[in-house]
């Protein structure tokens, strides 16, 4: 199974990502709120988190055609399989639907707010209602997701910065006040490696 492609993004279509990666391009199917994150890295190398999927009928005499499916973050993609398996969505629902940011849907599932889940492509009130009732208290994680705020030449660092969040939280900080911290040293734009860089540069920003 590929999870991960990374390569030359060589031309971002309406739902998929071109990647040229050694002697092939890849066809990699995107949500909306991926292929807006990717926009300022047209022509640069980048780094999906994938899922591989058959799309097809084979009980009923069609043939199965393997597709990829790309996010920027582990996180991201799992937020997407959480989608895909409430009944009634599937695979192409969740790709049309998923059009705003991850943590702005896993922020109105939590809050059950189903006329803002209602107002996303292909999902009607009724299966806002069915993801609700699903998903609503596996949330706060996402919906906590700090990809939305930052600079696009820091987007390869969303599971690092993800993580160190987290260990932000179980060292006493609040969820909102982790979050702000974390997109304010990623604002520097400073590459980091480990956690542990992520940490320090936040506390130095606090001196």
């Amino acid at each position: 199974m590929i999870t991960r492609i990374t390569g030359k993004l060589v031309q971002l279509e309406a739902q998929a990502a071109i990647l040229a990666a050694g002697p092939f391009e890849y066809e990699v199917l995107i949500p909306e709120f991926v292929r807006r994150q990717l926009q300022a890295s047209l022509g640069a190398e980048v780094s999906l988190k994938t899922i591989e999927y058959l799309e097809g009928n084979a009980a009923q005499g069609g043939k199965l055609v393997p597709r990829i499916i790309g996010f920027m973050s582990d996180a991201e993609r799992e937020f997407f399989d959480a989608i895909c398996s409430v009944d009634g969505v599937g695979v192409k629902k969740a790709l049309r639907s998923m059009v705003r940011p991850v943590r702005d849907v896993a922020t109105a599932i939590e809050e059950q707010d189903i006329k803002q889940l209602s107002t996303l492509p292909g999902i009607g009130a009724a299966l806002a209602e069915r993801i609700v009732a699903k998903l609503r208290r596996k949330m706060t994680k996402f919906a906590l997701l700090i990809q939305r705020d930052l600079p696009p030449d820091q987007a390869g660092q969303v599971d690092l910065f993800q993580t160190a969040l987290e260990a932000l939280i179980s060292l006493g900080h609040s969820p909102n006040e982790a979050r702000d911290l974390i997109e304010k040293v990623a604002s520097t734009r400073k590459k980091f490696k480990e956690v542990d860089e992520v940490l320090i540069a936040i506390y130095e920003l606090k001196k």
